[in-house]
Order: C-alpha cells, then sequence, then structure tokens
C-alpha cells in the first residue's frame, strides 16, 4: 500500500514500483538505517551529454522543504528544485542482461541521450 506525505497542493506523485522499493529497502537496511525515518532521496543534477541526469542517494531524514512520498515503506526525499523536473516520475527496478539497476521513467522528458543517462525537458 502507498502512503503519500506530500502536501495537497504537490503535483502529480513520484511513485515506485514493488520492486524497486524491495531492493532499495534491502539496501538502506544493509547500511543499518531505520528505515521508517531514512530513505531514499531522488534528486536532478546539471551534466551529462543531454544536460541533466538522476542522482539518487540514501538519507537518514528529509529536509525541512522537501516533498516527502511513502510506496511499499519505502521513503523517497524530493527536493523542490528536482521537482520542477521529475514530477509524475515511476523509480523501478530493472534486473536484465544489461545489468540491475534503478530506473526513472520520467513522463517530462523530451530527449535522452543515447546511453539513456541523461535528459532534458
Amino acid at each position: 500500500m502507498s502512503t503519500d506525505t506530500a502536501p495537497d497542493d504537490a503535483g502529480p506523485e513520484i511513485e515506485v514500483t514493488e520492486d524497486a522499493a524491495e531492493q532499495a529497502l534491502s539496501l538502506l537496511e544493509g547500511e543499518e538505517l531505520d528505515t521508517g525515518i531514512a530513505g531514499l532521496r531522488l534528486f536532478v543534477q546539471q551534466g551529462g551529454c543531454a544536460g541533466l541526469s538522476y542522482g539518487m542517494r540514501f538519507d537518514e531524514e528529509p529536509e525541512d522543504d522537501d516533498t516527502v512520498y511513502e510506496h511499499h515503506g519505502l521513503r523517497v526525499f524530493v527536493d523542490p528544485a528536482s521537482m520542477n523536473y521529475i514530477e509524475g516520475s515511476v523509480v523501478d527496478y530493472e534486473d536484465g542482461l544489461q545489468g540491475a539497476g534503478f530506473h526513472v521513467d520520467n513522463p517530462n522528458v523530451v530527449s535522452e541521450c543515447g546511453c539513456g543517462e541523461s535528459f532534458r525537458t
């Protein structure tokens, strides 16, 4: 079950698939972080051949101005500047022949670089 703790006036929410949540929670626990407070920070940074790239890291707690979502027990923190680029995105975990990892499906992207690591909105 998903719980959204974002304010009522927030735009489309950031979603996390069950597979991605399970993988992230396992990694959080491996880092000995409290999954009730800590979470996955999803952000956008300048860089890459298309101009912007995604970043992810674990944070012990959200910042005061973060939007916080909770899906399948995983807390996700997004800062206001990043939210402008990634609202409505879905975080998934892919495990295939090309390797395993987290992937962001962002409906705001108008173009991506050939490797899929950077994007433009």
